[in-house]
């Protein structure tokens, strides 16, 4: 059953502040193996402008992501999770991620389409610190797959 186009606009309320802390920025950059000193030593981000270690660019993934999960639970929109893989992601930064920041994401329902059966749904996150300054702007993209036979 394709997705209710009306949800079009829909934005969803921010999430409550995330602390982003230097070892959770370490820890990402080492899963994904990037050694940049700027995202583990603070006298290297610090020698670079930056006010601590900043987090490597897709860092914000995981809080836009938790944040898209109002959207994907939102019993109105009848998304049958089960089907959706992700399709696509990207980012637009204001400035960097700091270690320190207090971050919330607002959640806005951009597009739907369907295509060849597949539903097919765009959200972007805006994400602010906590007096309000846009940080960065994440656009996920999500297929539902359509159901075997349909």
């Amino acid at each position: 059953m394709a997705l209710d186009q009306s949800f079009v606009g829909r934005t969803y309320p921010p999430t409550a502040p995330y602390e982003v802390g230097r070892e959770k920025i370490r820890e990402f950059a080492v899963a994904i193996g990037d050694e940049n000193p700027a995202y583990t030593d603070p006298e290297a981000a610090k020698s670079l402008g930056h006010t601590d270690v900043i987090a490597p660019p897709t860092f914000v993934f995981a809080l836009t992501f938790k944040a898209a999960g109002q959207v994907i639970e939102d019993p109105q929109l009848g998304l049958d999770y089960s089907r959706v893989v992700h399709g696509d992601q990207k980012f637009a930064y204001s400035r960097p991620v700091r270690a320190g920041d207090r971050l919330t994401v607002t959640s806005t329902i951009e597009a739907i389409k369907s295509l060849a059966g597949n539903d097919i749904m765009d959200i972007r996150g805006e994400v602010h610190d906590e007096v309000g300054e846009h940080v960065v702007t994440a656009w996920t993209k999500l297929v539902s797959r359509a159901p075997e036979g349909a």
